[in-house]
């Protein structure tokens, strides 16, 4: 399996601390954001992991290299000066992730979730990663059911995505006809969110998901930045 790490981001909420590093090579407990992720992506057998990059995409291959000290390949790939948001980020990194299921994580998340957990691939279009609401999103995004099934109905208590997942490329094959004339759906390459094409497959049955209770962090600004990395810091 391949995996795809989201790291274009601007990063504008964490300035001035984003002015010179991009939020995933941010560290925390000695290393960069990222690095957890290529760490405990290498140890579930993952070998190949595209990165997407716009802001300061000269930062990523200096400080990461090929990969090899993970016993990974990386393959950058560059969306221009304007991120193409997560799912434009898909369609565009295709070309190289492929045909099969790949894993997706968010560049600017920490967690203790274990990887192998996931399905090799999912039983519809996508399986998500759920988390409690933090304090900043106390609402949550997505409702899962007993089944293991995802709805964005909010007919009941919803969890928050984690930005964790395992996808199929089929997700975008029909982006065009979801996204409709969206801002920055006319542009090339196209620049959109995944969120429409997830709810659009929810209401179809084709979304699963999982409760994740351990350790995680939306990495959205230099005050939880600084929190954890004091928590690490103090847990060892």
């Amino acid at each position: 399996m391949k995996a795809l790490v989201f790291a274009a981001g601007l990063g504008e909420r964490m300035r001035p601390l984003t002015l010179h590093t991009p939020k995933p090579l941010l560290s925390v407990a000695g290393k960069p954001l990222i690095v957890w992720h290529l760490e405990r992506l290498a140890a579930i057998g993952v070998r190949e992991v595209v990165v997407n990059i716009a802001w300061l995409a000269e930062c990523f291959a200096p400080t990461l290299g090929d990969g090899s000290r993970w016993g990974l390949t990386l393959h950058f790939v560059h969306e221009g000066d304007t991120p193409l948001e997560t799912g434009g980020g898909i369609l565009n990194a295709l070309p190289v992730l492929g045909g099969q299921p790949f894993l997706v994580v968010n560049g600017d998340i920490w967690t203790d979730f274990d990887f192998a957990t996931l399905p090799r691939e999912p039983a519809g279009q996508a399986h998500l990663v759920m988390v409690d609401n933090p304090a900043q999103h106390p609402h949550g995004d997505y409702r899962l059911d007993a089944d293991g099934l995802l709805h964005h109905d909010r007919e009941g208590a919803c969890l928050t995505y984690a930005g964790i997942g395992i996808y199929r490329p089929s997700i975008v094959a029909e982006w065009q006809e979801t996204i409709g004339d969206a801002p920055g759906s006319e542009c090339t390459p196209p620049r959109f969110s995944v969120v429409p094409l997830q709810k659009h497959f929810m209401a179809r049955g084709q979304v699963t998901g999982q409760h994740h209770r351990g350790r995680w962090t939306d990495v959205g600004t230099v005050e939880r930045l600084q929190a954890l990395d004091a928590e690490l810091a103090a847990n060892g």
